[in-house]
């Protein structure tokens, strides 16, 4: 792989001709994305779908070549855009904006209360899934209040009814789980952190939210830093792509108590959406069929350092001294070991709104259609 530094220019283009942009220049999906009214989303989630909330709440700002495809870091882990944003733009709406941006926000088509490092438990640990809906609650009173008062840039109280409501997390509680935990430990807490989903659904339903996207996790054995740090040992431990037996099989149980949770919960909330999506399936599809679909070895890092297997090193990663990163236009999955790359992401997006993922099989505009 070639080394490809890029300095941070910052694009003077407007937001809006910049998202038509690259919407036609990626093919993005856009069948049947229309909707009869705006469309309100309110996500809450980890890195996977954060735009923006360590950037802005914290000021962290990661170096190039982090959002190279966006020409300066824009807060997303990873060359460019994200699920979430190929989701948006399906839609024909702006990227969401974080919650934590203090300056310039528009949040008429809701807001972005996911924060990298997110988890399910415990509950209001640093911006955990419990504190991301307390976070939601407040926005929602305040908003209410000054759109009464004429106040522009927020969400009307009708529309809190009509938006979308998306949960994206639990990666990150497998992974710490297995950092000092047994397989059998780990899968003996899964429990506690879908009760903390459990918990945010129904929180989310009392305050008027009735219709909601769950996304379940993906296959974490197939993540080139989980891989790169265990050692190969015996080869029972790794499955026919390569990846790890125990994590995936980790994931897959966190995900089958997932899919039992929202079951559950469309019988006891009659009058709610819930639709499940199997981005496990999805991920690990990609993965299994990388080259069918015109990707590189799917367990290789795009930007990392130490060449085959995985490209990955926990001492030089993506952005530090030494790292060495795929040219512009290359087809990784992985951009950094636990992120994906923008060309992964647009992948992953076309699937989820194909509805063949999807319990029930709805559209993704089913909520802003009346």
């Amino acid at each position: 792989m070639r080394k490809t530094r890029e300095k941070g220019v910052v694009s003077h283009l407007p937001a809006l001709i910049f998202v038509v942009a690259v919407s036609l220049s990626y093919g993005v999906n856009v069948e049947g994305g229309g909707c009869s009214r705006s469309p309100v989303i309110f996500n809450m989630g980890d890195s996977n779908s954060d735009t923006g909330s360590v950037l802005n709440g914290f000021g962290f700002v990661r170096p190039p070549p982090f959002g190279r495809l966006f020409h300066r870091y824009v807060g997303r882990v990873s060359d460019g855009r994200l699920i979430i944003d190929f989701l948006c733009e399906n839609l024909r709406t702006s990227y969401l904006t974080p919650y934590l941006k203090s300056m310039g926000s528009n949040f008429t088509n809701g807001a972005n209360f996911a924060v990298g490092g997110g988890k399910t438990f415990p509950r209001f640990d640093f911006f955990n899934l419990g504190l991301q809906t307390v976070q939601f609650f407040w926005f929602q009173n305040q908003s209410i209040e000054l759109t009464s008062k004429g106040y522009k840039g927020f969400v009307k109280e009708e529309d809190f009814k009509n938006a979308l409501y998306m949960i994206d997390i639990g990666q990150n509680d497998l992974a710490l789980a297995f950092g000092n935990s047994s397989y059998a430990q780990v899968i003996e807490r899964i429990p506690t952190f879908i009760a903390e989903i459990e918990y945010a659904i129904v929180s989310l339903y009392q305050h008027g939210g009735r219709k909601l996207w769950v996304h379940n996790t993906g296959p974490l054995g197939c993540l080139p830093q989980q891989l790169a740090n265990i050692s190969r040992s015996s080869s029972h431990e790794f499955d026919r792509q390569g990846c790890l037996k125990s994590r995936n099989n980790a994931a897959k149980t966190f995900n089958k108590q997932l899919k039992a949770l929202c079951k559950k919960l469309r019988a006891a909330m009659k009058d709610a959406t819930i639709v499940y999506v199997d981005i496990f399936a999805i991920k690990y599809d990609l993965v299994a069929n990388a080259k069918l679909y015109g990707f590189e070895n799917p367990l290789m890092v795009c930007c990392g350092h130490g060449g085959p297997p995985y490209n990955f090193d926990n001492l030089i990663q993506c952005g530090g001294p030494g790292f060495r990163v795929c040219e512009e236009g290359s087809k990784y999955v992985s951009w950094d070991g636990l992120h994906y790359t923008q060309a992964a992401n647009q992948f992953l997006a076309n699937k989820i709104l194909s509805t063949n993922f999807s319990t029930p099989p709805l559209p993704f505009h089913f909520f802003c259609n009346k």
